[in-house]
């Protein structure tokens, strides 16, 4: 037995994770993964990792990890320093690498507060007239279906659309390439796994070149061709910030842009599916929120609490330090279960029920320096598909169970079917 310490008073094996592992990523696991948190959460607030590392489980001990300034995300220095370089050579990983959620101080600080912040009220506001007009087209299109056919696939008529459609308007892209974005977001995200295959890479690199290819030539247009949106105050900014160096510019800029279009789409459309789900399947709870259209924002964080669109996210310690209780020396890595940490019943009650009135605790947008920087976006975006569906739909149901991507980084629900 390979002891690792004393969690809890018992000793755990590192081999003891890997069942749990495979449950989460298993169709069993990808439906309802709460039993497994459960029971990963059982064995302590770190649950040693057979590479080295610890699952952290708790609500707090999560938190804690969040918001630290001694927890920093795995940047390239992080990676020079493993063993396991070929891990981290991957094209895939490399390009997200370079990205806000893989940047630590000074390098995140700079470009943080260079974007300052992106979705202000003003932001919000002038930009709430155009969702609310693609929530009404949208929500049109899956009346004709389900006038049609009887039902219609809600995630890939509405719940995908409605992100590239907000995030492709806001920069300007124009919406014949909404698909191609979406194809390789959806392909890309493999290297944002814990443990991708080789497979899974291969497919993450091939979409990385479309990815670079398709972003690298929007920059160059809207260079060429500058319009009053944000993609060409960017390019303004940046440029001003090297003159003297284009190149450093337009990887800026590509970084940034690449970034923040495909961070914005399967999370929130996750988030969007996932509501819709669980309030169709209690048509009390849904009529009940009609009725209240004032606990719109509860239900969107009951959602998010309750299945988090991203379920595990990772740190590394900047320095020796003691979590929970236990040693853990500089540079080892410890894995956020941010689905674990929601349901702790230390701080939800019932974790399992979905209560639109919790008002309860969650961590699902992170925390501290790298707390997601489309919050408030995601929150518009949902509260306006919300009441306008409870309104046109009052009988939508579901007319199965979701299907799921086969993950367990990044939530995707590929296939919602509905009826009335």
């Amino acid at each position: 037995m390979t002891a690792v310490g004393d969690i809890r008073g018992t000793t755990i094996d590192r081999r003891a994770v890997i069942p749990f592992l495979r449950r989460l990523r298993s169709d069993e696991g990808q439906v309802d993964p709460r039993p497994i948190w459960d029971e990963l959460r059982a064995l302590g607030e770190l649950v040693p990792a057979p590479w080295g590392g610890y699952f952290v489980t708790g609500f707090d001990t999560c938190s804690q990890v969040l918001r630290g300034r001694n927890w920093l995300v795995p940047d390239f220095a992080w990676q020079e320093r493993r063993s396991d370089t070929a891990r981290w050579q991957d094209p895939a990983t490399r390009e997200m690498t370079r990205t806000l959620s893989r940047l630590n101080a000074p390098a995140h600080t700079f470009q943080r507060r260079a974007l300052g912040n992106l979705f202000d009220r003003g932001t919000l506001e002038a930009m709430r007239p155009q969702i609310t007009a693609h929530v009404t087209g949208l929500l049109d299109r899956l009346g004709l279906q389900l006038r049609a056919h009887g039902q219609a696939d809600f995630a890939t008529t509405v719940g995908d659309q409605l992100p590239i459609h907000t995030v492709g308007r806001w920069l300007a892209v124009p919406a014949e390439h909404y698909p191609r974005i979406l194809d390789f977001t959806h392909r890309q995200v493999h290297a944002q796994e814990l443990l991708p295959t080789r497979k899974e890479l291969a497919i993450s690199a091939q979409a990385t070149l479309e990815m670079r290819e398709f972003f690298t030539d929007l920059v160059a247009h809207r260079r060429a061709h500058p319009g009053d949106d944000v993609l060409t105050g960017w390019i303004r900014y940046w440029d001003a910030q090297y003159p003297d160096d284009r190149a450093a510019a337009d990887q800026m800029l590509y970084d940034l842009t690449m970034f923040i279009t495909i961070a914005s789409l399967e999370t929130t459309a996750t988030l969007l599916t996932n509501a819709v789900w669980f309030l169709t399947r209690d048509p009390a709870g849904a009529d009940w929120l009609r009725r209240h259209p004032e606990h719109v924002d509860d239900a969107i964080d009951e959602a998010l609490r309750y299945d988090p669109p991203i379920h595990l996210n990772s740190r590394f310690a900047a320095e020796d330090t003691v979590l929970a209780g236990v040693p853990i020396a500089k540079d080892t890595t410890v894995h956020v279960l941010y689905g674990a940490a929601n349901h702790d019943p230390r701080r939800n009650a019932e974790p399992h029920v979905f209560d639109l009135r919790r008002k309860g605790g969650h961590l699902t947008f992170g925390g501290g320096a790298h707390y997601c920087l489309g919050t408030a976006l995601a929150r518009m975006e949902a509260r306006i598909l919300l009441t306008q569906l409870l309104e046109r739909f009052p009988t939508l149901r579901p007319a199965a169970d979701p299907t799921y991507a086969n993950r367990m980084v990044f939530r995707r629900i590929t296939s919602l079917k509905v009826t009335t």
